[in-house]
């Protein structure tokens, strides 16, 4: 059998698709596993002297065919989570978690590196070996072999749950989309009325299916016409894994996620987690998000009174002046009114394939010199998929990158990026990026329309598939985006000021039927500063990073028996008041900190927005785009993990960050 851990003899080596079965997965990682094995045990074995090459860039490469087949596995079980894959998944999971503790934990092997002389070394061996020396560490390499098997326990534990915990939040997704009637529906698009009477026949029902994205606040609760309909949407996103069993499993994951701490020398989750980013620590987070909920809630309570008072509504109680399912639509509404921005005209400006050619794709080559073309001769992951060849300027391939745009039922809520292949010259291999979104899908012929939201979705996606396809790392581990959480959604949130450039907003504002563009009069209203939003935006986003804080900062071992009341608890003492603003993320659906490894991390949307908003200064004072792209991409693009995060950001911009330029485009100076 032709394993996944091999080179496929496809172009790049890109995965040969049409072969993947979850049988072909489940024996492929384990094939990789005991590949890994024989190297490592190949390692700790050798009896020449431990050096640089013949241990940590052995071991680093030892790993190869793992991670190969790896990353197709669990793109799959983010992208299209079949019931075929689904079946196999958890076991996948398991194993590939017991094998990470087996290597770091291996006998011999961390004393065989503790024996390598460093002095010698330079460049990004210096960083390899300093990356890796802290990783085996924070896994518990220096623990006596009781607690190391303690360990591996509470992490195949860990493991079990936070798998099942991302299997019901996608499951949720699905089983709580309602079924709106026509007058409920009232407000959309014609097209979008197709969609999703398409969904809900497709369902067995009549009506129109409205699919869920994860976060509380869903996008068509700005259009929908009627209170009723806004409410049953609202309602039936906010009360998603009601049942309790998400979030009794949300417990037991802090109360373990303490336990770990402990073991390793912590008091909390938190503190574990902090001990790696780049000069932070919890007291410091805990400060900003303290520093900017209260100018955030006053700016959401001053933009709520201004809505009540706008469209007339009655407050549901004192405390409550807009209903949570009446503010989206509210904001919206006054927000056009103030800005002048038609948002059902610009939606029709806003087609996909154009947003993404002359947008996405054409803000690449304004600033990095990059160009693409469209290949239809590799197998994809799933017949939504596509696939582009990317390239340097002077014609020179760099790697593949992959978009699937559309939702579906078996693929999870959100938009993320991954990697099929890093971008590492020691390893031989050139990048292979994926960008992953749930944009409607259209039906009848009808052009894929993009919300605007979505469109800075696509960009900012995009700004991680760029620090992918631009790494210049000789070892994987250092290349693209492994950096630390607090830094990685930085160039992502740098390349969404692309969006409202003037050199590339009017190329893809076209009709998508007539391909006229967007009047002159929108794109200027569109483009104009404004904070009108960013109240609440702010304030469910900070909602969110202080329960994720409070629920990793806890110092007990035990199990939360009410998970909803320490959620509400939390949120009140932060000040804020949960009937009447929600956080983005509850915690029966907080995906993020639960299975997708933003535990104790959430805050760092705004820790990168401080560097964001920083660098989107220095990038406006600059007269030539390209040469300060050049810039911004080899001091901190290309770089990765190969040096400290923050060291970059200095490089290019020749300072720290200041946090004004953040507080003054979320409204937030005093």
């Amino acid at each position: 059998m032709t394993y996944l851990t091999q080179p496929s003899g496809l172009p790049y080596d890109f995965p040969d698709f049409s072969t993947v079965t979850p049988e072909l997965l489940r024996d492929s990682v384990r094939a990789g596993i005991k590949d890994q094995e024989e190297a490592v045990a190949a390692i700790v074995n050798n009896t020449d002297e431990p050096t640089f090459a013949n241990t940590f860039e052995a071991f680093e490469l030892s790993s190869e065919g793992l991670h190969r087949a790896a990353a197709v596995a669990f793109h799959l079980f983010s992208a299209d989570a079949t019931e075929p894959i689904q079946a196999v998944e958890a076991e996948i999971t398991a194993m590939v978690a017991a094998h990470q503790d087996a290597m770091t934990l291996y006998p011999g092997l961390y004393a065989r590196m503790q024996q390598v002389d460093a002095g010698s070394l330079e460049g990004e061996q210096v960083r390899l070996v300093e990356v890796t020396m802290r990783s085996f560490r924070a896994s518990g390499a220096e623990l006596d072999a009781e607690g190391q098997e303690k360990l591996k326990a509470l992490n195949a534990q860990l493991t079990d749950l936070q798998t099942e915990f991302g299997r019901l939040a996608m499951q949720n997704l699905v089983d709580a989309a309602p079924t709106l009637t026509e007058v409920e529906a009232t407000g959309l698009s014609p097209a979008r009325l197709e969609a999703t009477r398409h969904a809900a026949q497709a369902a067995g029902a009549e009506g129109h299916r409205i699919s869920l994205v994860l976060p509380t606040v869903q996008p068509d609760e700005a259009i929908l016409s009627t209170a009723e309909g806004r409410k049953k949407l609202h309602e039936a996103s906010s009360q998603r894994a009601s049942d309790g069993k998400s979030s009794a499993i949300a417990a037991q994951i802090a109360g373990l996620r303490v336990e770990r701490a402990r073991l390793l020398g912590f008091e909390t989750h938190a503190e574990e987690i902090l001990s790696l980013r780049s000069e932070t620590s919890v007291s410091a987070i805990n400060d900003l998000l303290a520093q900017l909920a209260k100018p955030a809630l006053a700016n959401a309570a001053a933009e709520d009174a201004r809505i009540a008072e706008a469209l007339g509504l009655e407050p549901l109680s004192s405390e409550v002046p807009v209903a949570p399912w009446d503010r989206a639509r509210g904001l919206s509404l006054v927000g056009s009114q103030s800005d002048g921005v038609d948002a059902e005209l610009l939606q029709q400006h806003l087609e996909l394939d154009t947003v993404l050619t002359e947008g996405v794709f054409r803000a690449a080559g304004l600033v990095y010199g990059l160009s693409f073309t469209e290949r239809n001769d590799l197998p994809l992951p799933h017949p939504d998929a596509r696939i582009w060849e990317v390239f340097e300027e002077n014609g020179d391939a760099i790697g593949l990158f992959v978009g699937d745009f559309f939702a579906r039922d078996t693929k999870r809520g959100g938009a993320w990026m991954n990697e099929l292949a890093q971008g590492a010259s020691a390893a031989n291999s050139r990048p292979i990026i994926c960008n992953t979104l749930n944009i409607p899908k259209p039906t009848g012929g009808n052009p894929a329309l993009c919300t605007w939201d979505e469109v800075i979705t696509l960009f900012h996606e995009f700004g991680h598939a760029l620090h992918g396809l631009l790494s210049a790392a000789e070892y994987p581990s250092l290349a693209g985006t492994n950096v630390g959480r607090d830094i990685v959604e930085f160039p992502s949130q740098v390349n969404e000021m692309w969006a409202v450039h003037p050199e590339v907003l009017p190329h893809y504002t076209k009709h998508a039927h007539t391909g006229e563009p967007l009047p002159a009069d929108q794109i200027e209203k569109l483009t104009a500063t404004s904070t009108w939003g960013e109240g609440f935006s702010t304030s469910e986003y900070l909602a969110a990073s202080i329960l994720d804080l409070a629920w990793h900062q806890r110092t007990g071992t035990d199990v939360e028996a009410d998970p909803a009341g320490f959620e509400d608890s939390a949120l009140r003492e932060a000040g804020f008041n949960p009937d009447s603003i929600e956080s983005r993320y509850k915690t029966g659906y907080f995906q993020h900190i639960f299975a997708g490894g933003y535990s104790a991390g959430y805050y760092c949307y705004i820790w990168s927005e401080i560097l964001d908003a920083d660098a989107v200064e220095w990038f406006k004072e600059q007269e030539d785009i390209r040469a300060a792209g050049q810039l911004f991409r080899e001091e901190f693009l290309s770089r990765g993990n190969t040096r400290d995060a923050l060291e970059s950001y200095r490089a290019f911009r020749g300072r720290d960050a200041r946090i004004d330029p953040l507080l003054e485009r979320r409204g937030l100076k005093a």
